[in-house]
């Protein structure tokens, strides 16, 4: 009797110990039984640390150079990346949007990020598309000197395919961005494998 109950005592230590090692993965993100998870991206701006004050340059109130992104971590199977920089804090035409900066679309595979000071155009000689509300270019922030600081947010996607989404030709600016944008978030559902976020805030000085 006494070698039963030690044996089914030693039965119930093992399941537990297997059921805290299981618990134990869990809580790291790596699945019971199963390979631990890819790191997740991670999106950098030399021009700045996170969360803090665009310099000048980067704005309209001064040169509205686009400032060089590097991204990391990027998931196995990316086949292109989407940038999207908003400024959440501007309610567009009274409506949700946000006010588009600048989206960028059909960055290849092999890009690790964008390069300061992109160049004008529709189209780049990689393929690489872009609008803002500016037209096709990089729209620094602008936010008044008279109000707060804007969050302007910089995202960047890694996706299992690429995007085949033409400009609007809409007028004003304004709209073809937003058409745009929305066509190009459309394309993307499903097709999302990492993300990552980066902010800067602005206003322009007094």
């Amino acid at each position: 009797m006494m070698s039963v109950l030690s044996s089914a005592r030693r039965t119930l230590a093992v399941a537990a110990l297997a059921m805290l090692g299981a618990t134990s993965l869990i809580a790291q993100g790596t699945p019971a039984g199963g390979p631990p998870r890819s790191p997740p991206m991670v999106l950098t701006i030399s021009g700045w640390a996170d969360g803090t004050q665009i310099p000048v340059k980067f704005t309209q109130a001064g040169e509205q150079v686009s400032p060089e992104l590097k991204w990391t971590n990027v998931p196995p199977g990316t086949q292109s990346f989407v940038v999207n920089m908003l400024d959440p804090d501007v309610a567009v035409m009274r409506g949700p949007e946000a006010q588009p900066h600048w989206i960028v679309w059909n960055i290849p595979a092999t890009a690790t990020g964008l390069p300061e000071g992109m160049k004008p155009g529709a189209e780049q000689a990689d393929g690489t598309r872009q609008i803002s509300a500016s037209g096709p270019q990089y729209r620094g922030p602008g936010a008044p000197a008279s109000g707060p600081l804007h969050h302007y947010t910089f995202e960047v996607y890694a996706l299992d395919t690429k995007v085949d989404v033409s400009p609007s030709t809409a007028t004003p600016a304004i709209n073809a961005a937003l058409e745009t944008r929305a066509a190009v978030m459309k394309a993307m559902q499903g097709h999302v494998l990492g993300k990552a976020v980066y902010v800067g805030l602005f206003h322009r000085p007094q």
